[in-house]
């Protein structure tokens, strides 16, 4: 008889059918809810085994412990040999000093010394490009030249001085004692000719080292000097 107080959401034909149906969706909407699961997951995360035990970590842990222990028991014999013994300097070394390129070293010394050896050679070899002998020519002939310049300049100076005394007078005029004995005394007059010839057999007597040219040129220098002396 309750079925004829129900009153469903939406008009039936038979309330008692239709009360049936509601109450059976509505049980299993509770079950779904009931064992509905979470989208977004709210749990703690998965733990993993090689994250809670570190065995790299264990494993270098165990060589340092291993080290310092090596290491407390070489020092540990060293005390205790010190402490049994009365004690000793052991800092002797006997290590030879080694160079690495000792080999490149004396190979790159014996080169520069057979190129310094074939330099030596080549200069002790070459002959010398100045001539002594030509410099003593031409430190003699500009000797000549210097002579010639200071001749002219003195029998310029001279005439400057005294222009109506002349240099060319013979020996009558420069000593008047002997003009008794004028008639005796031959005065040759100075000609270029004389004086070519008087170069010529001055060089006739020398060693005749001196070119052409340079004797050519003295002469010249010295006929000049002379007209310059005669006027």
């Amino acid at each position: 008889m309750q079925h004829r107080a129900y009153q469903p959401i939406l008009p039936c034909g038979n309330k008692y059918l239709q009360q049936k149906w509601d109450r059976t969706n509505y049980e299993m909407h509770k079950k779904k809810v009931t064992s509905a699961k979470p989208t977004v997951s709210t749990g703690p995360p998965q733990t993993y085994g090689h994250l809670q035990l570190k065995m790299k970590k264990l494993k270098l842990e165990e060589e340092r412990m291993y080290i310092i222990n090596r290491d407390n028991d070489i020092l540990l014999d060293k005390m205790s040999s010190i402490m049994r013994t009365t004690g000793r300097i052991g800092n002797k070394n006997h290590y030879e000093n080694k160079s690495l390129n000792r080999e490149k070293r004396q190979q790159e010394l014996i080169r520069v010394t057979k190129e310094n050896q074939l330099i030596v050679e080549r200069l002790s070899r070459c002959g010398p490009k100045y001539s002594s002998q030509q410099w003593h020519d031409d430190w003699q002939r500009t000797e000549g030249y210097m002579g010639t310049s200071r001749a002219i300049l003195a029998a310029q100076a001279r005439l400057s001085q005294n222009p109506l005394k002349k240099l060319g007078r013979t020996a009558k005029e420069r000593n008047p004692a002997r003009r008794g004995a004028a008639a005796r005394v031959t005065v040759h007059p100075v000609t270029e000719t004389n004086v070519v010839k008087k170069q010529t057999d001055k060089w006739k007597g020398s060693d005749g080292e001196r070119n052409a040219e340079t004797k050519n040129a003295a002469i010249k220098d010295s006929t000049e000097r002379d007209k310059i002396i005669q006027e």
